[in-house]
């Protein structure tokens, strides 16, 4: 089933991710499992979003690394009073990390 799913998210165009679609649903209805028919629901609520990501190939990715990084910082950083020293450690840490 998982490896399903990723094929289906990794297709390059609409028409295959449609015969992954209907072979994911396949796999779906001979397992007969509770955790299978919801994994199928959200994926076909999800649908045109994956339909986008299959076209585009757009991803918010590099939006949740930066968030991530950044609520690290916002742990290692507690108890620093100065606000102007905090936000160059922000910066300075993005900017290492993207230069690499």
């Amino acid at each position: 089933m998982k490896e399903q799913v990723r094929f289906l998210l990794r297709t390059g165009s609409l028409e295959d991710a449609e015969l992954a679609k209907e072979r994911l649903e396949e796999l779906v209805q001979e397992s007969k499992q509770p955790e299978t028919t919801r994994l199928w629901r959200t994926i076909c609520r999800w649908w045109k979003e994956i339909e986008i990501l299959i076209v585009t190939g757009a991803t918010t990715g590099k939006v949740e690394v930066n968030s991530t990084s950044i609520k690290h910082i916002k742990r290692t950083a507690r108890g620093n009073g100065n606000p102007n020293k905090y936000t160059s450690v922000i910066f300075l840490r993005n900017a290492a990390r993207t230069t690499v």
